[in-house]
């Protein structure tokens, strides 16, 4: 069988299981093949998508970022700190996306030229900027912002509403810098085999910067929406998103040894994990089960991963 096939089943194999869970849960409750509850569970899906989207360019570079949750935080009360001093929303966004861009430039200038492992400096991150969003507002939340902003969150375009068309768009230019261009390219060389690239004349070390900075920015990105959709901005906001994101990530097909993954898997990677919390949630399952069941699908996921290499080896 050729890569290309193997490739396509893989994908086949992750949108199966993602119709065989909407049946089952379809056939257990009647509230959840509804359309309000489908827009539902698409909404729940944004901001883990989002932040999902950086994951993916930094694990098919053969990395990992354990900051991407705190990242959500301090970029969330930068933002909402720029808009009670009474910023325009424009300039308030643009202060949350270059904190974000910033933070992922230090971790991958770190990792990339003082060669510190991505877990070590993305793990360290993950505390500073957790610290500095809680110094930052001293531990309370920054809330109360106006209309026009909110409507980033409760908005419809089109009568869709708008956290999904944002996700799709994003989706759609993260999937053609992936796919079509040269940055993407490198990306999945870099992952595969980073000195061979290194040695065919590739930047390595500053497109492994730059990978961190995508990541930085989709964090910024989905700090942006998680504002505007609750109307607060917390610094204890975004605690194990990097968990939810690394899950879909890997859910999608994304190989966490790097070179090999694409972002149309990852968004059905993130359907999948909102679609079962979605289910379980109508089922009156406790928060607590819930949890064991998406680590168990995490761990399956990894060694259905694990399975799939050693075939290939």
């Amino acid at each position: 069988m050729t890569p290309w096939l193997k490739r396509a089943g893989r994908r086949f194999g992750t949108v199966a299981g993602l119709i065989g869970l909407c049946l089952l849960l379809w056939a257990l409750t009647p509230h959840f093949l509804t359309i309000a509850n489908a827009l539902n569970v698409m909404e729940q899906t944004a901001i883990n998508a989002i932040v999902a989207v950086g994951m993916t360019y930094v694990i098919i570079a053969g990395g990992i970022d354990l900051s991407v949750g705190s990242l959500v935080a301090f970029s969330g009360v930068t933002l909402a700190a720029a808009l009670k001093a009474g910023w325009p929303a424009a300039g308030a966004v643009a202060v949350a996306l270059t904190v974000g861009a910033l933070s992922g430039f230090v971790n991958g200038a770190v990792i990339s030229f003082g060669r510190l492992p991505p877990f070590i400096m993305t793990l360290g991150m993950m505390s500073v900027a957790r610290g500095a969003a809680l110094l930052f507002t001293d531990g309370r939340p920054i809330s109360g912002f106006g209309a026009g902003f909110r409507s980033i969150a409760t908005g419809r375009v089109l009568g869709v509403p708008a956290p999904i068309v944002l996700t799709l768009v994003i989706y759609g230019v993260a999937h053609v810098g992936l796919s079509r261009t040269r940055f993407g390219r490198y990306v999945y060389g870099i992952g595969g085999n980073e000195e061979a690239t290194r040695l065919s004349g590739v930047a390595v070390r500053f497109h492994k910067t730059m990978v961190y900075v995508v990541s930085g920015v989709a964090s910024a990105v989905a700090a942006v929406l998680l504002t505007a959709r609750l109307n607060t901005a917390q610094p204890i906001a975004g605690i194990m998103y990097e968990l939810d994101a690394i899950a879909a990530t890997v859910i999608g097909g994304t190989s966490l040894s790097g070179g090999e993954g694409t972002l149309a898997g990852t968004l059905i990677g993130a359907l999948t994990m909102a679609v079962l919390r979605n289910g379980l949630n109508l089922l009156g399952v406790s928060s607590f089960l819930q949890q064991l069941v998406i680590g168990v699908v995490i761990i399956v996921a990894v060694l259905v991963d694990l399975m799939i290499k050693e075939r290939r080896a």
